[in-house]
């Protein structure tokens, strides 16, 4: 297909078999996806995993051309239509991600062969909206805030629910690497025309398998608005995990493992 864009994405991939298509949130880069997935890949042959840099984050650029979410929209539709084909795949999203992965599956319903979404923006785009909890931290170590730099401490701090030696240094990995390399600029642009011109869930119900996770102390996107977005997947399985927050994957490893590794389940028991 002609290229509706002028970017070309940078894409990390691993791994043969069945593509699998997993979209960051908003700043971070593909190193959050890579970080959360791959274990769960680990003893999982037959996946190709593709994780890219969304405009503006990573490796990718954001030219002015990239001037709102239907342009990183069109970005991952040239990703799509550029690497994978009409080959059906599996497509993940997280936080923003998991709103273009929304929209990229109501376009695709026959291509998308299973969603999953991971602390996903809900029915309220901007966060003033959003139906949230209040900030909370259940397992607290000011000894560990204490011993790295101010920054990495408030970027830190800002979202941990569970502040450990194991999170922090997931966090440094696989979120803070790509906060460091982001351009600001670009997306202070793109963040100017935020909502998608086309509601997700505009469509036809999405009736392949899906997952929604939340966490419940998600100060940043919430559990709420979530929920109603159930009828327009009715094979989703939903669910809140307590002592998470808006990273989950990395607070409550063994739990998101497991979800996901059943959704790949139910994915490939449909052919």
């Amino acid at each position: 297909m002609a290229r509706r864009t002028p970017v070309t994405l940078n894409v990390v991939e691993h791994g043969t078999g069945v593509p699998v298509l997993a979209l960051h949130g908003w700043t971070p880069d593909h190193r959050l996806m890579l970080g959360c997935l791959e274990p769960v890949f680990a003893g999982r042959p037959g996946y190709r995993r593709l994780y890219p840099d969304l405009p503006g984050m990573g490796e990718s650029p954001a030219p002015p051309e990239i001037a709102g979410s239907d342009d990183m929209l069109d970005a991952v539709q040239d990703l799509v239509d550029d690497r994978i084909g009409d080959a059906p795949f599996l497509l993940v999203g997280e936080s923003y991600g998991g709103y273009l992965a929304r929209a990229l599956a109501n376009s695709r319903p026959e291509q998308v062969r299973g969603l999953a979404l991971i602390c996903p923006m809900g029915t309220a785009v901007e966060k003033a909206d959003r139906r949230l909890p209040q900030p909370q931290v259940l397992r607290p170590d000011p000894d560990l805030l204490a011993s790295v730099d101010a920054r990495t401490a408030a970027e830190f701090a800002d979202l941990a629910v569970v502040q450990s030696p194991e999170t922090l240094r997931r966090f440094r990995e696989e979120i803070l690497a790509g906060l460091d390399v982001a351009d600001t600029t670009a997306m202070a642009r793109i963040r100017q025309r935020w909502t998608l011109a086309e509601d997700p869930e505009g469509g036809e119900p999405f009736t392949r398998p899906t997952l929604v996770l939340t966490g419940r102390q998600d100060h940043s996107t919430g559990y709420l608005d979530q929920f109603a977005l159930l009828p327009h997947y009715p094979r989703a399985t939903f669910a809140v995990l307590d002592v998470a927050g808006h990273n989950l994957q990395i607070e409550q490893p063994v739990l998101f493992d497991a979800l996901v590794g059943e959704w790949l389940d139910r994915v490939a028991a449909e052919g």
